[in-house]
């Protein structure tokens, strides 16, 4: 949801009514994960998707009647439906989706979820898929707002929702009617937005330049780290989120003691230069990160690692290094390099073999 936000609350303060379709569950092949919305606005304008394009006719036409009845439907579209090809996942997919009216009587809590998304505040969205259809909550570390009804389900679907919201995942919950956690009857959706995962940049390169440059694509937040001021500059880093002046392996050390990094962090070591990345891979190694990557030739690969096996780094983590960084794609430019870059990380993301799709067989997704 976090994509058509600004959209719906826009409506919401000019007191009209919106069509939101979300992805609620998706099996196979499906193009959108759980928590992707496309809203149809008063005057049929559309934002967000939640297919990539196979079922939005369908779905726009869902959007529009549910906003004039108000009545909340559960949906799903795949590749099994009698009129596929026409308004069904032709990848092959299947796709559930809650189709329901959002204005300010059915979704009064919707400035609180985007102050807190503006403000890069954990928040979770709990919206009822079945029993309490279409009903909301929000969850933050500390608080609560709104009610499904039973003060059991309430109860839990906070104390679930909190663990979902502190992983940074979008699931759903299963209950009984008023809570039972070994019940049935009662589906919840639990759409997290955590902060957006980091990415660390170290060495104030052109190579670094074109790696901020497509984190920041990806929705990372992005900070560029040098310690040489002539280099580590705004002008020079234009797209990342902070540009910040400080040896490497300090400013690492000293954001994980701040607890500013978690598990979906990524670190880019692109210094070239041992007495810089040495110590900061030396760092991070020993840290809980997403990724982590360094540049340099074969021989730059050999003699950083004989360098860490001697600052006393252990097997087992010298193997979460991905040096070479990157995947194999014959890049030559800094641009080429840093979509190398990004193929690995995501590749690492979700299991990716990294292999071209028309050489592999099987499910695209992984996961499916």
């Amino acid at each position: 949801m976090r994509d058509v936000l600004d959209d719906l609350l826009r409506w919401w303060h000019a007191g009209e009514a919106v069509g939101l379709a979300t992805v609620t569950a998706t099996w196979k092949s499906a193009p959108r994960q759980p928590g992707a919305a496309m809203l149809v606005g008063p005057d049929g304008t559309v934002s967000g998707s939640v297919s990539g394009g196979c079922v939005e006719g369908a779905v726009y036409e869902l959007c529009r009647e549910v906003a004039e009845s108000g009545e909340a439907r559960p949906v799903r579209f795949g590749i099994s439906d009698d009129d596929a090809f026409e308004v069904g996942l032709t990848c092959g997919g299947i796709i559930e989706l809650l189709v329901e009216k959002v204005d300010r009587h059915t979704f009064p809590e919707l400035p609180e979820l985007a102050a807190a998304v503006a403000a890069d505040r954990p928040v979770a969205l709990v919206t009822g898929v079945a029993g309490p259809i279409a009903k909301h909550l929000l969850i933050t570390p500390d608080e609560r707002t709104g009610t499904f009804g039973p003060d059991r389900l309430d109860d839990a679907a906070t104390d679930d929702g909190r663990g979902l919201l502190a992983a940074g995942r979008t699931g759903l919950l299963h209950y009984g009617p008023d809570g039972q956690r070994r019940g049935a009857g009662t589906t919840l959706l639990v759409s997290a937005f955590a902060p957006p995962a980091r990415m660390l940049v170290f060495g104030a390169t052109d190579h670094a330049a074109a790696v901020a440059g497509i984190g920041s694509f990806l929705g990372y937040r992005v900070t560029v780290c040098d310690a040489r001021p002539v280099f580590a500059t705004k002008r020079r880093f234009p797209t990342a989120d902070e540009v910040v002046v400080d040896w490497p392996h300090r400013y690492l050390a000293g954001e994980a003691e701040a607890g500013h990094i978690d598990e979906r962090t990524v670190v880019c070591v692109l210094t070239h230069d041992p007495k810089f990345d040495v110590p900061v891979l030396e760092v991070a190694l020993r840290l809980p990160l997403g990724y982590v990557g360094a540049m340099g030739s074969r021989r730059t690969h050999d003699d950083r690692l004989k360098r860490l096996r001697e600052a006393g780094v252990e097997p087992p983590e010298l193997a979460r290094l991905s040096s070479p960084i990157g995947l194999d794609l014959g890049a030559r430019t800094p641009e080429e390099t840093a979509v190398s870059v990004a193929a690995e990380i995501v590749a690492m993301r979700w299991s990716g073999s990294g292999h071209r799709l028309t050489a592999t067989d099987g499910p695209i997704h992984a996961d499916t």
